[in-house]
């Protein structure tokens, strides 16, 4: 072969991969994908497990929880729980252990448009935003500003476009919105106009889920439209943990039960200060307050879709603060995401968000630490996936379009290796070595797997350091800057129908501009 065939042949296998690459797959044939199966990591072995889940009982039924509301006893007393004279609500064991027995394992957490509704059956996992952030992240100023109704509505339509982010929960507060009621009513404006993919939010006051329901009536065109395909989910922290009931929280709850709801039970101990400073005492607790969750959402209405929210954090035990980003918290997710397998319920953990102040390479390594531990242990749902800095404080832009390009190498750990007679390849082994041309660039069985087995970074640069230069040595920021522009620079895809808009902005005090 002389150097023009060469050069040609080199040239035309460049040609043929890239439009490979160019040509869209069918969602079943994509190399990742939500919903893919995890559980390959197990950091707890079954006894241990088994350990974990009888300490949560005789915590229960000896410790019990205090401060429930008087509607939240009457409902646990009637299941079979036991006021004290202390005031606190025990569970006896057969009591939590019928209850695991009958809850629902089959929920799915529906999309406003039916095209990216989340199966949370099994270990299929899925990744999304969340945390609830009080500050936005300048990163070209590398400063903090409080984050607005704008700023919330702007995050659900780069959500709407990133693949990788499968669902959305209230990622920031609305802090230019000073009444409660209506920040809860146009959280929820802001995220469902702004994407089709499930939403999750808070309510403030029990008062407000009644408004907040009529809202998401009008928005699905009815009542039983609502009620048939929930699109919204409540996060609620019913618990103030160390081992006591949130009142007003459960209030809330009891009203989204019955609303048709689905509710996030959300036990948010900080490891060292409001639960035991070791990981197992930690996973320990949490697992108790959810199952006395789960025992109350059952007691308002028997097989209500929940999930078992065992989100444990880490706590810089030096300084006192809060620490997201650490490899323990990893193992707390991870060991969370098994018990919710060990007992076969819906559930999720947080992960993926970072102690650092900007989206660089201390974000980089903490972000993907816990992202790839906890879906590997086939966490449903993974909150905080994406975008969430300085422990929670902040949320930044560029880092939740940076955290797609993350997530979607995470989930191709997810995903595995699958060995099978096709992918161990020994006919095409055969085929190059044997009269081959000892190489596998270009070769049919090459070209149809790259797009079906290999995950490609939108942002990341595998660039030489030649090309780099020549490129003008583009910058990763800068790069999701432009894309966090163009984005915004078009309408919003899951805006609504003017004529419903118009109806909601007479009904509800709507602050987002027309």
């Amino acid at each position: 072969m002389n150097d023009q065939t060469r050069t040609s042949s080199r040239s035309g296998g460049r040609a043929a991969r890239r439009a490979a690459r160019a040509t869209s797959l069918p969602e079943h044939l994509r190399p990742v994908r939500p919903g893919m199966d995890g559980g390959t990591y197990k950091p707890l072995t079954q006894s241990q497990m088994e350990r974990i889940h009888e300490t949560a009982l005789q915590a229960l039924e000896t410790i019990g929880l205090a401060d429930a509301p008087q509607s939240g006893i009457d409902y646990l007393v009637s299941a079979g729980c036991i006021l004290g004279d202390d005031g606190r609500v025990r569970f006896p064991r057969a009591v939590v252990e019928d209850t695991i027995a009958k809850a629902n394992r089959s929920v799915t957490l529906y999309s406003r448009d039916g095209s990216t509704d989340l199966d949370l059956t099994g270990s299929r996992v899925h990744y999304g935003t969340a945390g609830a952030a009080v500050s936005m992240v300048d990163v070209h100023g590398r400063e903090y500003r409080d984050s607005t109704v704008q700023d919330l509505h702007d995050a659900a339509r780069i959500c709407q476009q990133l693949d990788n982010i499968h669902f959305v929960q209230r990622p920031m507060v609305c802090r230019d919105i000073t009444d409660n009621l209506e920040m809860d009513l146009n959280t929820i404006y802001a995220c469902c106009s702004g994407t089709y993919k499930h939403i999750g939010t808070s309510f403030t006051d029990p008062s407000y889920v009644a408004p907040a329901v009529e809202m998401l009536h009008m928005i699905a065109g009815g009542e039983d439209e609502w009620r048939a395909r929930p699109f919204v989910s409540n996060s609620n922290c019913f618990v103030v943990p160390p081992m006591k009931f949130a009142t007003e929280s459960c209030q809330v709850m009891e009203e989204c039960i019955k609303a048709g709801m689905p509710v996030l039970l959300l036990s948010a101990g900080m490891a060292g200060a409001t639960a035991p400073s070791t990981v197992a005492g930690a996973i320990a607790q949490a697992t108790a307050e959810c199952l006395a969750g789960l025992v109350y959402v059952n007691a308002v209405s028997p097989g209500a879709a929940a999930i078992f929210g065992t989100w444990p954090f880490g706590l810089d035990l030096r300084t006192g603060a809060m620490s997201v980003g650490s490899g323990e918290q990893a193992l707390l997710s991870s060991g969370c995401a098994q018990m919710h397998k060990f007992y076969d319920l819906p559930g999720g953990t947080a992960a993926g968000a970072s102690d650092s102040k900007l989206p660089d390479m201390q974000a980089g390594w903490e972000q993907m630490c816990s992202n790839v531990m906890a879906g590997l242990s086939g966490a449903n749902m993974i909150y905080e996936a994406a975008g969430m800095h300085a422990s929670l404080l902040g949320f930044c832009f560029e880092s939740l379009i940076l955290g797609d390009d993350l997530i979607g190498q995470a989930q191709r750990c997810v995903r595995g290796i699958e060995v099978t007679d096709d992918t161990l390849a020994l006919d095409q082994i055969a085929e190059v070595c044997l009269g081959g041309p000892g190489h596998y660039l270009g070769t049919d069985a090459t070209l149809s797997r790259m797009q079906v087995d290999y995950v490609y970074p939108t942002f990341g640069d595998r660039t030489s350091p030649k090309e780099w230069a020549e490129l003008d040595k583009p910058d990763l920021i800068e790069k999701a800057t432009a894309r966090k522009t163009e984005i915004l620079a078009a309408p919003s895809s899951a805006r609504f129908d003017p004529l419903l808009d118009a109806e909601l902005r007479e009904r509800f005090n709507i602050h987002l501009p027309s």
